[in-house]
């Protein structure tokens, strides 16, 4: 049965009910359940779309028609869906391997269903939908942020889960022209397959997926982004360097850094205090041992025009001076059977459960009191390896059903809660470092780094990809550890290396931070609270030798003179939700050797950045894409004409950028 309204198509048959609505302009929302009602879910589709101008028809098949401007969709009689945009290009079509329709093309003994529910203990099902692949040559970009090489996902399978080091964002732009939202935060699965794509999400109730059609990656970029949300406005300190280490482990130690800072004349932003400088994980203070007057400490950080950004842990400590308060209250995330243990790292623990709004407001009242009462503004907020988080959520869901619905669920309300504590004080401007997020993160001020990645050439350059496909999956917001966070010997000449290929191109990030867990380990300084987390070595600019030094200092000084250029691609991504790392053919989408191209971006719409990404590499060829002539960046070179590949000279003091005219 197929009853057509106004903007919208439902079909039922056999138990399932299928909903084609229009969803903003150019774009259509699609549920299928296998249960009489929709659950009243938005998900990541937060933001009220605008008004479409949508109509249904039918046909003397009996099929139904829903066109929302660029966007077609046809139900047949028997269910199945084909997505086209307003030259009749199909975009979608399901992969339906039946004998439903008779008449279907490719009906089939193989009894294989576009949208598969196969049910679970408890109610939910474990859900699957296909579709076609219309061009084995298609090109998918997106989906958030993988440990792996590459930018263009035709052909890759991805587990949808958070990690350290990896943020499942289930967002994909197509070169066929439309960005697919898997509107599911469950654990799961994607596969852009050359013959099939399918998502697959393990425990959920619904099927829902969004669709956009747009003719250039950009239009369909910012049509996401007024659906699921925008980054709210990034502050001033969040434009030009950031200092960080594992980690300073005393005021002093932390004061005696900034200070360093500012006698050498280096500019910098903000310095971050890590965590474990807490008594206790669940006891959101300093401990007072190693950190004996922290409004005296905010004051001279003030007074040196540096920020403080303070890490925050979601883990809570059996000790902890909150934890029988917050197990009475139901505050704590719990467990199917046995000991109220998730996490066992300095101490048992068992992490917060921001689902609850109470939790919510109950950890806001403690950090407001003893940090953002003192002055600090921007929180740090570790996800504690997400991994162990997301996948005791998911299993702990068979037992208890839809009291925890959503899989991965985790990072967005983590962020969420300060997101809320902090506008509920007037401060609009919002950074939370987060090393994992979803779709929509990015409206509760997520700024996703990469996470506790390895210090090696594979993993700098997988950080490309990482950011490129973060910025296209609605996160414009993104950085990483310059030099990578595990190991790394500043004394070493061929860490030394990559620390200066990694920090120049760290420049030409949305945020450059400087972080990692150096080598050798230095010594303990104390006994108590926090103090078994040792520190890994020292970790500023003036840390991996003189020459390292040099090169650093320039590449600070670059980032302090983009300032205004980079506020302008902060506004931009607050506004529209532009990236501001955007690939080539984002910015030149009718250039087709653009779409080709991987290892290289531009900086806004001006500056192209071409990395160094091989040891001992001391030119690379570089591609200038058409339409514009071209400069060095920093030179009185001649204009080079676009539209062609370039050799590059890439001195170690020099990474190849270019100025678009």
């Amino acid at each position: 049965m197929i009853e057509a309204k106004e903007d919208s198509v439902v079909y039922a048959y056999d138990g399932e009910t299928v909903r084609v609505e229009a969803w903003g302009p150019n774009a259509v929302r699609i549920r299928a359940v296998r249960q009489p009602d929709l659950p009243d879910l938005t998900w990541a589709l937060s933001e009220t779309p605008k008004q479409a101008s949508a109509t249904v028809s039918r046909t003397s098949d009996g099929t139904a028609i829903l066109t929302n401007g660029n966007i077609n969709v046809n139900i047949s009689s028997r269910g199945k869906i084909v997505i086209a945009n307003q030259h009749g290009k199909i975009l979608l079509e399901e992969y339906m391997r039946n004998r439903d329709d008779p008449v279907d093309p490719k009906c089939s003994a193989l009894l294989i269903d576009a949208r598969e529910f196969k049910p679970l203990m408890g109610g939910d099902y474990e859900i699957t939908a296909r579709f076609e692949s219309q061009d084995r040559t298609e090109k998918i970009y997106g989906m958030g942020q993988y440990q792996q090489p590459l930018l263009n996902l035709k052909g890759a399978e991805l587990e949808l889960a958070q990690r350290n080091s990896q943020a499942s964002v289930p967002f994909a732009v197509s070169s066929r022209g439309y960005g697919f939202l898997w509107n599911n935060p469950a654990v799961g699965r994607a596969f852009f397959g050359t013959n099939v794509m399918s998502f697959e999400a393990r425990s959920s109730k619904v099927l829902d997926y969004w669709v956009v059609a747009g003719d250039e990656p950009k239009k369909i970029v910012e049509a996401y982004a007024e659906v699921t949300g925008k980054v709210p406005m990034m502050p001033e300190y969040g434009l030009s360097f950031w200092q960080c280490k594992l980690r300073y482990q005393t005021q002093e130690e932390l004061l005696g850094v900034a200070r360093e800072y500012r006698k050498r004349n280096l500019p910098i932003d903000l310095i971050v205090i890590d965590f474990f400088h807490w008594p206790l994980q669940g006891e959101w203070k300093f401990d007072k041992t190693y950190w004996p007057d922290p409004a005296a400490m905010i004051r001279e950080l003030k007074a040196l025009k540096i920020e403080l950004m303070i890490s925050i842990w979601p883990t809570v400590d059996k000790r902890s001076e909150n934890f029988n308060h917050m197990l009475e209250h139901g505050h704590l995330v719990r467990t199917e059977r046995g000991a109220r243990l998730q996490f066992d790292f300095e101490g048992e623990c068992t992490y917060v459960d921001f689902t609850s709004q109470a939790a919510r407001d109950y950890v806001w009242s403690i950090a407001k009191a003893n940090y953002y009462d003192l002055g600090i503004k921007t929180f740090w907020l570790d996800e504690a390896e997400p991994e162990y988080i997301t996948y005791a959520f998911d299993n702990y869901r068979y037992a208890l059903g839809p009291v925890l619905q959503v899989g991965n669920f985790y990072p967005v309300t983590y962020a969420q809660a300060f997101f809320e504590g902090q506008t509920a004080q007037g401060q609009e401007n919002i950074v939370n470092l987060l090393r994992c997020a979803w779709a929509g993160s990015q409206k509760f001020g997520a700024l996703v780094w990469s996470g506790d990645i390895g210090s090696s050439w594979s993993t700098f350059r997988n950080q490309l990809c990482a950011g490129l496909n973060m910025g296209l999956a609605g996160l414009p917001w993104w950085t990483t550890d310059i030099g990578g966070f595990h190991g790394g010997d500043p004394n070493d000449p061929k860490f030394q290396e990559l620390l200066i290929r990694w920090f120049a191109w760290g420049a030409f990030c949305p945020v450059m931070r400087l972080h990692g867990d150096r080598e050798p380990r230095q010594p303990q300084q104390g006994t108590t609270g926090g103090a078994g987390c040792c520190s890994g070595a020292d970790n500023e600019v003036w840390s991996f030798g003189e020459q390292a030094y040099a090169i650093c200092e320039k590449y600070m000084h670059i980032r302090e003179e983009l300032r205004e250029y980079t506020r302008s691609l902060m506004r931009e991504a607050h506004e529209r939700g532009a990236p501001v790392m955007r690939t080539l053919f984002y910015v030149f989408p009718d250039d087709q050797a653009a779409w080709e191209v991987e290892d290289e971006y531009m900086y806004g719409d001006k500056y192209l950045v071409a990395p160094i990404l091989n040891p001992g590499q001391r030119s690379r060829k570089v591609y200038l894409p058409a339409g514009c002539d071209w400069v060095r960046f920093q030179s009185a070179g001649e204009k080079l004409k676009g539209g062609r590949h370039i050799e590059a000279d890439a001195p170690l003091d020099d990474m190849p950028v270019y100025v678009r005219v």
